[in-house]
């Protein structure tokens, strides 16, 4: 089994070679081939410096694109490249690489077509635990997308997941991680969370500020209401 590491990466400096490094060191312990690629999204600091002197796997975009941009990239680079699956992490060293087996399983045994990492299911408590207020605003997601689909999504926000083949030829183009969710649902893809430990971040600063998140559920709920109605392309 072939697998892709995205990893999006906008003016991650201070974190990027170690989330680099972490893969290469933990793809000597696993029995399936693991790569990777950054997709440097027009960062504007060092990152890209940093991926060249170390000779990092990267596709550099010459225009910041945004997440929903850049993680588009790497499924196009997935799928090019004839992957089995896709895994988007973070290039800010809030995923733990040391989950990503545990969460491949139910792919490999052909029990899921998207899995997500998440930090509210199983026994895993992870490291990072999120802000009272977004932890309400996924809440209030999670219902909006159980109303929608009929399934309960809990981190609906995660961005560690793992696409295989069939989604990765159909991922959704643009759309936030929860929007997504249901995109992928309405498409009869089998969806299941698994638990992954997260960490805080190890550089840089969030661009999610409190208005920032207010205004993202609101949007996010909207868009979620909308995709509901809306006939998914063949």
């Amino acid at each position: 089994m072939r697998v892709l590491m995205i990893i999006p990466a906008y003016n991650e400096e201070e974190s990027i070679f170690d989330t680099v490094t972490s893969i290469l060191s933990y793809r000597k312990k696993v029995d399936f081939d693991l790569d990777y690629v950054v997709i440097n999204d027009g960062s504007t600091d060092k990152t890209k410096q940093i991926l060249e002197d170390n000779h990092f796997n990267a596709v550099n975009l010459v225009m910041n694109l945004g997440i929903g941009g850049a993680v588009q990239t790497g499924y196009k680079y997935a799928l090019e490249h004839d992957y089995d699956v896709a895994v988007q992490f973070d290039g800010d060293g809030q995923h733990d690489i040391e989950s990503l087996s545990d969460l491949l399983e139910p792919i490999r045994k052909n029990e899921a077509d998207l899995v997500i990492g998440s930090r509210f299911v199983g026994d895993v408590k992870s490291e990072f635990q999120t802000t009272f207020m977004r932890r309400f605003g996924i809440s209030v997601i999670s219902n909006l997308i159980k109303w929608t689909t009929g399934q309960r999504v809990l981190d609906t926000t995660s961005g560690y997941r793992l696409a295989d083949r069939a989604v990765i030829k159909r991922y959704p183009i643009k759309y936030p991680e929860p929007e997504t969710i249901v995109h992928i649902l309405k498409r009869k893809y089998r969806v299941v969370e698994r638990p992954a430990n997260m960490f805080e971040r190890t550089g840089g600063v969030s661009s999610i500020t409190p208005i920032k998140s207010i205004r993202y559920m609101l949007e996010v709920c909207s868009s979620i209401v909308i995709a509901a109605f809306m006939k998914e392309s063949e």
